[in-house]
C-alpha cells in the first residue's frame, strides 16, 4: 500500500499555502476597495493613480477579464459551479504536484478562482478595480484575476520549459 504521507507530498502544503494567500489579499484589496476607498461611491468609479495605473471600480458579471459575461442567476450557478469544478480539479493537481513551480502555479489558481468566487456567491458578481487603460489595456481586473493569469504562465513554463531541461538530462 502507498504511503500517503505529506512526506510525499512536499509541494502540497506551499500550494494551499500560497492559495490561501492570494485568497485573503484578493478580498482584503476588495474590501479597502468597498468599504475604505469607497470607490464605487466616487464620480465615475475612478481615482487616477499615475500616468499609466488607476483604480476604477466595475462590477464584472463575467469571468477573468470580464469574459463570458453572466448576467443572469442560472449563468452565475453555471460560472460558480465551473469555478468550484476547477478548483476541485486544481487540488488534486496539487496533492499530485512533485515540483515548486507546478505547485506555485496552481496555487495562484486555486486562490485566484476562490477569490473571485467568493464575490460571485457574496454579491452576484466580482469586483474590479486594477486599470491599466491609460497604456491601452482595456481590461479592469483584480488580484485574483493577476493570481490566474500568472499561475497559468508559471504553468506554461513548468509544462515547456521545466520537463524539456529534466528530459534533456
Amino acid at each position: 500500500m502507498a504511503e500517503t504521507s505529506s512526506k510525499n507530498r512536499p509541494f502540497w502544503h506551499f500550494g494551499l499555502a500560497l492559495s490561501a494567500l492570494i485568497v485573503v489579499l484578493d478580498q482584503l484589496s476588495k474590501h479597502w476597495v468597498l468599504n475604505v476607498l469607497n470607490l464605487r461611491e466616487r464620480p465615475l468609479g475612478h481615482i487616477e493613480l499615475s500616468p499609466f495605473f488607476d483604480l476604477t471600480f466595475v462590477w464584472n458579471t463575467g469571468v477573468s477579464f470580464g469574459l463570458f459575461r453572466a448576467d443572469s442567476m442560472a449563468g452565475r450557478l453555471l460560472l460558480s459551479a465551473f469555478a468550484l469544478m476547477v478548483m476541485a480539479v486544481m487540488v488534486v493537481w496539487l496533492w499530485r504536484a512533485d515540483r515548486r513551480l507546478m505547485a506555485a502555479s496552481l496555487g495562484l489558481i486555486i486562490g485566484g478562482a476562490a477569490g473571485n468566487l467568493i464575490d460571485r456567491l457574496r454579491f452576484g458578481k466580482v469586483v474590479d478595480f486594477i486599470d491599466f487603460s491609460d497604456i491601452h489595456f482595456i481590461w479592469v481586473f483584480n488580484v485574483a484575476d493577476s493570481a490566474i493569469t500568472i499561475g497559468v504562465i508559471l504553468m506554461l513554463v513548468d509544462a515547456f520549459w521545466v520537463d524539456r531541461r529534466q528530459k534533456s538530462v
